[in-house]
């Protein structure tokens, strides 16, 4: 049986921290789909089709790799998708006990799903999508924090 694995985030954008998962993790599955929650209740600084296309790009040659996007719970998705692991980063303690409590939800809804949590490598530890659009919003330089390939015009 094919072990796939769903990343879920809203990706706004992604960062070197997500890219790093995502590397480290394609030796423990078969395929991975790094899933665009859509939450139409929830502002984004980038759209929707940039953020796919800069998933997209990150991972081109990485035929294990898939963008997809969806609604509702992960969870469903994962069933949808026939996804017996969820993939999680995690940067530092804050994450992990927000994390954690996910994992406990998760399995206590779905328990066939298996949560798999990595530690983002520490030297992009520091990164989080959050400062890096504040950085962007205020002209900054966020090129160090993102993958070579993402892109964007102002």
């Amino acid at each position: 049986m094919k072990k796939i694995a769903v990343f879920p985030g809203s990706f706004d954008p992604i960062t070197r921290g997500h890219e790093n998962v995502v590397l480290r993790a394609l030796s423990l599955f078969d395929e991975i789909h790094v899933a665009i929650g859509v939450n139409s209740s929830k502002s984004y600084l980038f759209s929707l089709e940039q953020r796919k296309q800069w998933i997209e790009d990150t991972f081109a040659g990485y035929e294990q790799v898939k963008c997809v996007t969806y609604s509702g719970l992960t969870l469903d998705y994962c069933k949808q998708a026939g996804a017996k692991y969820m993939l999680r980063g995690v940067r530092n303690s804050g994450d992990a006990e927000y994390e954690l409590t996910i994992a406990q939800m998760s399995k206590k809804l779905y328990p066939d799903v298996e949560t798999v949590v990595m530690f983002t490598d520490s030297e992009y530890a520091f990164i989080h999508s959050r400062v890096v659009r504040e950085i962007w919003k205020n002209k900054g330089d966020v090129s160090a924090f993102l993958p070579q390939n993402v892109k964007w015009d102002d």
